[in-house]
């Protein structure tokens, strides 16, 4: 993977560009390739094997996540501190997240750097810079024995504790080669997008940009929650033909798309749409409302990916767009290139079952966990079923809600709860309540604003009622910015769950 990246960004006449304080600045890819090469010169002197990597995504953090590469050190990239949260309370708890990956070395810059240097612990922390800089002062010899690990990936923690996966460089370029070849990603694409390094997503649109030899615009994450419109803007001026978002960003645009003007969509040939649940009816709404600005509604992309399989398992085509089967349920397109993926029978006797995948983009194995075998099929936790054009994902098996011997997908009955006015978009969560009971129940909790929340009560259990099949047992409002949510800004269920049934609220 390092030689891949180092032939291709090294004789590149294309660039990435980073948006910093509302302007986009651009770097050849031979510049950035410079860089990464002295963050790897500084990585073999100081003989570091992992190396954290935490801050907004300027040229040198991206440099240096390529420079781990060239180093044959294995990389793990933090999130920074949330809205709300304590920063020396996160740099404490990064710190101790990224030694217990056994990470020896951080490099970070700005207001996160100021925090880590100052936070206890045995870590060595760096300021970005200093290490990456533009001009190449030596000459860099790549280490001749293959990096067991490339990158260290936290996984979400939306369904449980987070674990560290463990990808070896053979397995990332893998999946990058497979991504790339279904899309068809050739030197005239043009990449956009603002997910965050720290997701294996984001990571993924980055070094397959990178890997094509594309152009890649990347914004921060905060730019794009401070202003999610801007993402239409950058697109515009990009000419972008390649991007990529959660189901979130879809629905809310397409939601408030009388907010949208002046912008052209016209370049965009591939719109990946992952990372969570897809609403079928917002992401449709999406591409009708967007065709006025020259959106192909054929870009549409609902693919299917988790951290264990480095990102990417199944992808449509492109010009496939949004395709919806019988049950109303997006289908996620055919394993990439070394993937494969089968549907393992659950008691039930139903055509849904666990999602089973492997193949040559998997995981080595979590870390301080036994190894993956290569052949074994690996159990995702999600429920899903194969139809004719690829897989379908229903929901995760620990979330499923059972009443009165009927399984429930929490996905469904939250879309239809949200349609109800001043319910917050993508801050709905439906579990299953009492299981243990001779009544079990659904109880939903959604993020509220609104005049009257016994009117808003009773409407949201009569459309779930009346779409899903199962009356609410209950309907708990709670205040905007609520609902738990991992850096990724996934909705961490269980816990949503524990806090119901412990009778403590949300």
């Amino acid at each position: 993977m390092a030689a891949a990246l180092a032939e291709r960004l090294s004789n590149s006449d294309n660039f990435l560009a980073v948006l910093q304080d509302g302007r986009w600045t651009r770097h050849p890819w031979p510049e950035v390739h410079a860089r990464a090469e002295n963050v790897a010169e500084w990585l073999r002197n100081d003989d570091v094997a992992a190396l954290g990597v935490t801050g907004e995504p300027t040229v040198e953090l991206i440099a240096a996540i390529l420079g781990a590469f060239q180093a044959g050190a294995a990389v793990s990239i933090g999130a920074g501190p949330v809205r709300g949260a304590d920063a020396d309370q996160w740099a404490q708890q990064a710190l101790t997240r990224f030694a217990g990956m056994g990470v020896s070395h951080v490099l970070s810059h700005g207001a996160h750097l100021e925090r880590l240097a100052v936070a206890d612990g045995p870590l060595v922390v760096k300021e970005l810079g200093s290490v990456a800089p533009v001009h190449r002062s030596t000459t860099f010899v790549a280490p001749d024995d293959p990096a067991p690990v490339a990158i260290l990936q936290g996984t979400a923690g939306s369904t449980g504790t987070p674990r560290t996966v463990q990808l070896a460089p053979e397995a990332v370029l893998a999946n990058l080669n497979g991504l790339n070849a279904r899309i068809g990603v050739t030197p005239a694409d043009v990449g956009c997008s603002w997910l965050p390094l720290y997701h294996d997503m984001g990571l993924s649109f980055l070094l397959a940009g990178a890997l094509g030899g594309t152009d890649v615009w990347q914004a921060p994450t905060a730019a794009f929650q401070a202003s999610p419109f801007r993402w239409l803007s950058w697109l515009t001026e990009s000419r972008a033909t390649i991007t990529a978002a959660p189901n979130m960003a879809y629905g809310l645009i397409g939601k408030y798309s009388r907010r949208v003007a002046d912008v052209d969509l016209g370049s965009v040939r591939f719109a990946l749409n992952g990372g969570e649940p897809v609403d079928c009816g917002l992401t449709a709404r999406f591409a009708d409302e967007m065709a006025r600005f020259g959106f192909d509604a054929g870009a549409l992309a609902p693919s299917y990916g988790l951290a264990e399989a480095t990102c990417a398992v199944t992808v449509p085509a492109p010009g496939r767009g949004l395709v919806i089967d019988n049950a109303g349920q997006a289908v996620l397109g055919e394993p990439i290139a070394g993937m494969s993926v089968r549907i393992e029978p659950r008691d039930d006797g139903s055509h849904v079952g666990e999602v089973m995948i492997r193949g040559t983009s998997m995981m080595t194995g979590y870390r301080g966990s036994e190894p993956l075998d290569a052949e074994e099929w690996f159990a995702t936790g999600d429920l899903g079923y194969l139809v004719d054009g690829g897989l379908v994902v229903c929901g995760r098996a620990k979330e499923l809600i059972t009443v009165a011997g009927r399984n429930v997908f929490p996905a469904e009955v939250e879309q239809v709860a949200a349609t109800t006015p001043g319910m917050r978009e993508g801050a709905v969560v439906a579990v299953g309540v009492g299981e243990r009971s001779v009544r079990p129940g659904v109880a939903i909790v959604a993020e509220y604003r609104g005049p009257d929340e016994d009117a808003a009560r009773a409407d949201v259990v009569k459309r779930v009622a009346s779409a899903c099949g199962v009356v609410p047992s209950d309907v708990i409002f709670v205040r905007p910015g609520t609902l738990p949510r991992t850096t990724s800004g996934k909705l961490r269920r269980l816990e949503v769950k524990r806090e119901v049934a412990s009778g403590r609220g949300v």
